[in-house]
C-alpha cells in the first residue's frame, strides 16, 4: 500500500511536535514537510530536541508544495487556520485536519466549508462513520474531548440534565508562548481556576451532547449552554487532563457502567475502569480512561486524557487513519509514561 504523503503547517509548537513524533513512526505515513514561518531552514531537532537522530528533515518556510501531499495538518493558532486556507492554493483532493478551533462549530446550523466540502467534527467516539467519509476534519479541543467522552453515553441514552464539571490541565495546554501563568516559577506548587463558566470549549461540547440527546429515544430534554457549568484549573504539571462531571441520574451504578461499556465497545482508545483512575494511566498515550461513582441519585464521571495526544495530535492521527481507511490504532499504540 502506498504511504500517505503528509504535510504539517505550524510544526514548532507542542501539538506540532507531538504530531511529528507520531508520524515519523507511523507505518503508513510519509512526512514530506513541516512548515514554520519562524523556523524555516532549521533542523527539526533544533526545535524538538528529542528528535536528534530520528530525522534529517528541516522546517520549510514560505509557501509549501501542497501538490505533493495527500493530507495536511494545521497546527496553527486559533483564527489563523481560516486565513491560511483562504490564501493558500491547496488541491481539492488534499484532506485537511485542522487542530485549531476555527471550524468546530456549526454556523446557522451548517458546518463550515472549504472548497465546497464541509468540516466534520473529528471526535471518533461520536461519529466515526462520518469521519471515514470526510474530506476535512475539525479536530476537537482537549478539554472538550475529555468532558464529552465522559458524557456521550449518557446523552445517547437521553439522560443528560444540568452538568457541573471541574477539570485540571497541565502547562502544555497553554502552548509554548510564555505568560505569567505558564512559566515554571509561577506554576510550581500552585493551582488556579481560570475562564470560570466561560471556557471556549463549552460550545462544541453542548453541540455534540445536544446532537446525541436529541436523537435519543424518548428524550424530551433539549440542552443549551446554561446546562454546562465548567470550571477549569491550571495545574502544577506539564501534561494531562483530569475531569470530574457531576449530574443527576436515577439509574443504578451497575446499569450505568454497562451503558458505558456498550457505547464504547467499538472504540479502542476509550476504556471504562471499575476501579479508581488517575492521570498517569494515560500520559503519553491516546487513551481516555473513565470511572463512574454514584451516591444516591448523583453520578460523578471521571475522565483522564493526555491533552497533547488524545486531546490533540493523537486524535488527529486517529482521524487520519479513519479518513484513509486503515485501522484507527495504526501508529498510536504508544508506550505510556507511568513512572
Amino acid at each position: 500500500m502506498k504511504k500517505i504523503q503528509i504535510g504539517i503547517i505550524g510544526g514548532a509548537g507542542y501539538t506540532g511536535g507531538e504530531l511529528i513524533r507520531i508520524l515519523l513512526n507511523h507505518p503508513q505515513a510519509d512526512l514530506l514537510f513541516v512548515n514554520s514561518q519562524s523556523n524555516g531552514g532549521r533542523s527539526l531537532y533544533e526545535v524538538h530536541g528529542d528528535l536528534i537522530g530520528d530525522t534529517k528533515l528541516s522546517f520549510t518556510g514560505g509557501s509549501p508544495d501542497y501538490g505533493s501531499i495527500d493530507a495536511l495538518f494545521l497546527c496553527v493558532g486559533h483564527g489563523e487556520a481560516t486565513a491560511l486556507l483562504e490564501k493558500s492554493k491547496i488541491p481539492e483532493l488534499v484532506k485537511i485536519i485542522d487542530l485549531s478551533q476555527d471550524h468546530r462549530l456549526l454556523r446557522h446550523g451548517l458546518a463550515p466549508e472549504f472548497q465546497g466540502k464541509a468540516f466534520v467534527y473529528g471526535l471518533p467516539e461520536l461519529q466515526k462513520g462520518e469521519i471515514s467519509l470526510a474530506q476535512h476534519i475539525a479536530n476537537p479541543g482537549c478539554f472538550a474531548t475529555a468532558i464529552q467522552l465522559g458524557l456521550l453515553p449518557l446523552a445517547n441514552a437521553g439522560l443528560i440534565g444540568e452538568i457541573h464539571t471541574t477539570g485540571i490541565t497541565g502547562s502544555t495546554g497553554a502552548g509554548q508562548g510564555l505568560a505569567a501563568t505558564s512559566h515554571f516559577s509561577w506554576r510550581a506548587n500552585n493551582i488556579q481556576a481560570y475562564k470560570t463558566l466561560t471556557h471556549q470549549h463549552l460550545h462544541e461540547i453542548i453541540q455534540s451532547l445536544s446532537q446525541l440527546q436529541t436523537q435519543a429515544v424518548g428524550s424530551n430534554r433539549v440542552l443549551d449552554m446554561r446546562d454546562l457549568n465548567f470550571i477549569p484549573w491550571r495545574g502544577d504539571f506539564t501534561r494531562g487532563i483530569f475531569v470530574s462531571s457531576q449530574l443527576r441520574c436515577e439509574l443504578p451504578l451497575e446499569k450505568l457502567e454497562d451503558l458505558f461499556e456498550e457505547y464504547y465497545l467499538d472504540h479502542p482508545f476509550t476504556i471504562l475502569s471499575r476501579s479508581s483512575i488517575h492521570m498517569k494511566q494515560v500520559i503519553n498515550t491516546n487513551k481516555c480512561v473513565i470511572q463512574l461513582e454514584k451516591i444516591n441519585d448523583t453520578v460523578v464521571v471521571h475522565t483522564a486524557i493526555d491533552n497533547l495526544l488524545k486531546g490533540a495530535s493523537g486524535q488527529a492521527v486517529q482521524n487520519l487513519n479513519l479518513m484513509f481507511g486503515i485501522a484507527e490504532t495504526t501508529g498510536l499504540k504508544l508506550k505510556g509514561s507511568f513512572y
